[in-house]
């Protein structure tokens, strides 16, 4: 099993962008499914989560501006930045924990994709 991150680049303050990471694998359920963004010279901090029940949880830096979708059926997490601040540029991790059909319970990270917030 495994995650992939995509997404990422450059983009203007006020700009958009989407992340997505998809896990894949012989999964048998995934959990929590969330980001984390790590900025240069900063430790790495909870952007969104989001349970399989549909609840979400934002980091104050980000509330009204992000929102988590995701699509249980593709077991796919998506990571909406609007209003985007220099202050959001750092590298974008996606978490996800997950049983796989042997019903090992994995706690697992995407590779990372750098958001750059900059004019």
């Amino acid at each position: 099993v495994q995650l992939q991150a995509s997404g990422g680049g450059l983009v203007q303050p006020g700009g958009s962008l989407r992340l997505s990471c998809v896990a894949s694998g012989s999964i048998f359920r995934v959990f929590g499914m969330g980001w984390h963004r790590q900025a240069p010279g900063k430790q790495r901090e909870l952007v969104a989560v989001s349970t399989s029940g549909g609840s979400t949880n934002y980091a104050d830096s980000v509330k009204g501006r992000f929102t988590i979708p995701r699509d249980n059926a593709k077991n796919t997490v998506y990571l909406q930045m609007n209003s985007l601040k220099p202050e959001d540029t750092a590298v974008y991790y996606c978490n996800a924990h997950l049983y796989d059909h042997e019903m090992n319970l994995y706690d697992l990270w995407g590779q990372g994709t750098l958001v750059t917030v900059s004019s």
